[in-house]
């Protein structure tokens, strides 16, 4: 027998091969023969021999199917208990009931395979469902009256996504690590919602449990950011990192892609141009999310941000014939608003609650109107979504894995308190801007005469004029030269929105 001598393995090569271990899917590795398999499962997702997608090997029929069944008893015996404040046991209260399928003396009969369906906190999901105006009938009538739709376009995470048929709730399958840190996160939760309805947060509605053929499949009901009423003509994810922030091929093959950083600095270089106050109330809800999810030791979270192009869609109805400026006919039907209370994009940074059912101004589906740097007129779609990514042990092996090969300050994944930073001085700089003045002829003002002589670098980074200066997204605003700026702006630039109301 040859003599084979082995090299030995340095306790530093080591750990680092744990660390490349632990950040590589295990999907990536394919037995032999299994290549086709393995392209259509990701993650806990995959697709059965007769086509229909799985999670954990229970089709979406099925689990469509038990969310329905689960979430019209749970919602139907809560309304029997009296109303009363939250208390903090609430938070860690799980309910649960058995789902024969031959029914119960609690439970109807039904086709399915039996199934438990567990509640998480439901006395303190209910209060988060009466402060977002979200009646029990109505959540009932939402998520139960008429089949669940699922999403094709689920990402890369490998969960599911369904949303109701009037549009009003998105349901997100997640892992057990989130889910358990979503419960630990409900007090705090609670409390920011009592202070702040103004924000760009997920409203989460409900959090459950399906158990069946030995697996729990835990779901999150939430609002949803972009209804399907209105056609988004772009779609980002943005995180304010540049390391493989860019939309893949497969990607871009897409009828609507969702694109990255590097893609949204490539296409819109000049940025999204706002009115003074919309600026302003946007980067301070910015400014507030940040600085609740660095408290909580979050990080990784993104933008997402659905773009409705205003002006391409009358041109796009003008070339159906749909008259001069693509006007709308009368007999057309416009998409009924959301009913939930500050779900909107625009309820979202102003705290203005509507009527149920109620439009925005103009008719503009609570999109925030924008222009970019081709004068387009646009609607806005925003939200901070995955959230529920603390800043854990693998994470930080993930960020000293990246940060060799790669600048450690362009990863996604990073510190909280850097990436919060990071977050709101890319969203306040180089994503929304202020519509500039045009104003060149002006009264003399005095002190903003002397803030230029006595302080004429002040707004500067030393030795880098180049560079956005290091302040907050809302310094400025509070001082009184922010007021008379305010003022003239309003009278020099011309209005968003002087048109018609836009057509979806």
């Amino acid at each position: 027998m040859d003599n084979i001598t082995y090299a030995p393995i340095l306790p530093g090569t080591f750990f680092w091969l744990v660390v490349q271990h632990l950040l590589v899917s295990p999907f990536c590795f394919q037995m032999p023969g299994s290549s086709q398999s393995m392209k259509k499962t990701i993650g806990h997702r995959g697709v059965d021999p007769t086509g229909e997608t799985t999670y954990k090997k229970t089709t979406s029929s099925a689990l469509k199917g038990a969310i329905q069944l689960g979430i019209a008893h749970t919602v139907g015996s809560l309304s029997q208990k009296a109303e009363r404040d939250v208390l903090m046991q609430d938070f860690v209260v799980v309910e649960s009931i058995f789902f024969p399928s031959e029914g119960s003396n609690l439970t109807p009969a039904h086709h399915y395979s039996d199934f438990r369906f567990k509640t998480y906190a439901p006395i303190a999901f209910r209060y988060f469902r009466e402060l977002f105006g979200i009646r029990p009938d109505d959540y009932l009538y939402s998520l139960c009256n008429d089949p669940l739709i699922e999403l094709s376009n689920s990402g890369a995470s490998g969960s599911l996504f369904y949303v109701s048929s009037d549009d009003e709730f998105i349901i997100k399958t997640v892992q057990h690590k989130e889910a358990e840190f979503l419960q630990k996160l409900l007090p705090g939760y609670f409390m920011n919602l009592n202070q702040n309805k103004r924000t760009l947060l997920p409203k989460f509605y409900g959090l459950y449990c399906v158990q069946a053929g030995g697996k729990n499949i835990r779901i999150v009901v939430m609002n949803n950011l972009l209804p399907s009423a209105v056609h988004m003509h772009l779609k980002y994810d943005l995180k304010g990192s540049t390391y493989k922030r860019r939309a893949s091929p497969k990607e871009r093959e897409k009828a609507v892609p969702t694109f990255k950083d590097l893609d949204f600095m490539q296409d819109m270089s000049e940025g999204l141009l706002l009115e003074q106050d919309t600026y302003n109330a946007l980067c301070k809800t910015i400014q507030r999310d940040c600085l609740l999810l660095q408290s909580f030791k979050i990080m990784d979270y993104s933008l997402l941000m659905g773009i409705h192009n205003v002006d391409q869609a009358y041109r796009e109805r003008a070339g159906e014939g749909a008259g001069p400026e693509g006007a709308i006919s009368s007999d057309q039907k416009r998409p009924p608003g959301q009913k939930s209370l500050y779900c909107t994009a625009m309820e979202s940074i102003q705290g203005e609650a509507r009527g149920k059912g109620a439009h925005d101004s103009e008719d503009q589906m609570g999109g925030i109107p924008v222009r970019n740097g081709k004068n387009e007129r646009l609607l806005l779609y925003i939200g901070i979504i995955d959230i529920l990514q603390s800043y854990r042990f693998t994470k930080k092996l993930e960020h000293s894995w990246k940060a060799l090969v790669h600048d450690g300050d362009t990863v996604s994944v990073h510190r909280p308190s850097f990436y919060a930073d990071r977050f709101q001085r890319f969203m306040c700089s180089s994503v929304f801007k202020k519509i500039p003045r045009k104003c060149p002829q002006r009264k003399f003002n005095f002190p903003h005469f002397i803030r230029l002589c006595c302080f004429p670098n002040s707004g500067m980074q030393s030795g880098r004029p180049d560079l956005l200066p290091r302040m907050s997204p809302l310094d400025g605003v509070a001082d009184g030269i922010g007021e008379t700026t305010a003022s003239r702006t309003s009278e020099a630039s011309p209005p968003l929105w002087s048109v018609p109301p836009p057509p979806v």
